[in-house]
């Protein structure tokens, strides 16, 4: 069993004196490359992490939902059958989960649970998303709701965007719920169609945790997602994803550089995904490297969601042994870098990488060596721990 499940379980086995019924599992996610395009009805292509948030659960008798946290080691209780309230930190989403599911006419049962998760926080590899995908997957056990993972990735969204007040789109939701082992997903924000990309053997995935952060609703995040929002206005359509550069350059001027730049970096971006889906079919290895690292540029650039400390990361990775190509992902203002590396230079990789980086800023990067996940599931406790 993994560890943190293991973990949760006896934990929960302490407080509430009896086992959990259930152990879910919603695993984090890092981008391989379309950044900002999700919530312009674009295209993206993400992976589920073995990185996860685990929840013991066992369901309560009354409407009472209570939640222990071991990472912050706070506890809170919600009673279901009260309007929910706007909280603060981790009991925010809660509340958000709770609303949104009863918005939708959910019967939900209380149930009492100890939970915790290995997904570094505000690094870009959606700890929010894995939360919400877990508290949904929990209520869905314990109330007798089937889970569809789809269905739970847009009331996930909703929760975040009309709740916590981050207008994101779908994708952390989305790869957190329906994740395969191995893949990346291919998915079309739009009409949500999915596809099933397999990594190219031979390579390896790198995250680069820059140790910089950023709280999205206090940064500029939403402030992009209106810019977007304006540019699509201008050309006339509903979402930048259905315009094109050629449309974009005949209007150019008409409209101010910084909307220009901003619209260039989704129309570009999109047309990065199609390509590296057809690399990564192609086992075309440098050209999909050079699509991120062109996606980089674009997003440090003409998006302005970079900083110095991920510039710098992927200057080093770019010159680290075996690296194909790296990028910013996530949000962005602080948080991670992904790296596509060949896999038999891992081990260099790393070393030169850990050098590098604090050399450039006096900083120790965490290095995370990631496999495709599954997305959200359901195990059952150990009998006898």
């Amino acid at each position: 069993m993994n560890k943190i499940a293991l973990k949760v379980q006896q934990a929960f086995e302490t407080r509430f004196g009896d086992r959990p019924t259930h152990l879910i599992k919603a695993p984090g996610r890092v981008n391989l490359i379309g950044e900002h395009t999700d919530y312009n009805g674009g295209f993206v292509l993400p992976l589920a992490l073995e990185e996860a948030l685990w929840i013991a659960v066992r369901p309560r008798k009354d409407q009472a939902v209570i939640l222990h946290s071991l990472d912050y080691d706070d506890s809170t209780e919600v009673n279901l059958s009260k309007p929910q309230l706007h909280l603060k930190g981790w009991h925010e989403y809660l509340s958000g989960v709770i609303w949104v599911l009863q918005e939708e006419n959910w019967h939900l049962t209380g149930w009492e649970g100890v939970m915790s998760g290995n997904v570094p926080q505000g690094a870009g590899l959606s700890s929010s998303a894995a939360l919400e995908i877990a508290l949904i997957r929990a209520f869905s056990e314990v109330s007798g709701i089937s889970w569809e993972p789809i269905l739970s990735a847009k009331l996930a969204q909703r929760a975040e965007s009309e709740w916590v007040g981050v207008n994101c789109g779908i994708m952390d939701q989305l790869i957190s719920a329906c994740g395969v082992y191995g893949h990346t997903l291919f998915i079309d924000c739009r009409n949500l169609d999915i596809q099933q990309v397999p990594l190219p053997q031979g390579l390896r995935l790198m995250i680069l945790d820059t140790k910089t952060r950023r709280g999205l609703v206090d940064s500029h995040y939403n402030e992009r997602h209106s810019q977007c929002k304006e540019a699509s206005t201008i050309l006339g359509k509903s979402l930048l994803r259905d315009a094109t550069i050629f449309e974009l350059d005949d209007q150019s001027t008409g409209m101010e550089s910084l909307l220009y730049r901003r619209a260039k970096h989704v129309i570009t971006e999109n047309e990065r995904v199609l390509q590296a889906v057809d690399a990564m079919y192609a086992n075309d290895h440098h050209h999909l490297g050079q699509l991120m690292y062109d996606s980089h540029k674009s997003l440090r650039d003409d998006f302005e969601v970079s900083n110095s400390s991920l510039d710098a990361m992927v200057e080093c990775a770019l010159t680290a042994p075996g690296c194909l190509g790296a990028r910013m992902t996530g949000g962005g203002f602080g948080g991670c870098v992904v790296a596509l590396i060949k896999a038999q230079k891992e081990e260099d990789f790393v070393n030169c990488i850990s050098k590098c980086y604090s050399n450039k800023t006096n900083q120790d990067p965490q290095i995370i060596s990631c496999i495709p996940a599954d997305g959200a599931s359901r195990i059952d406790p150990l009998t006898d721990l």
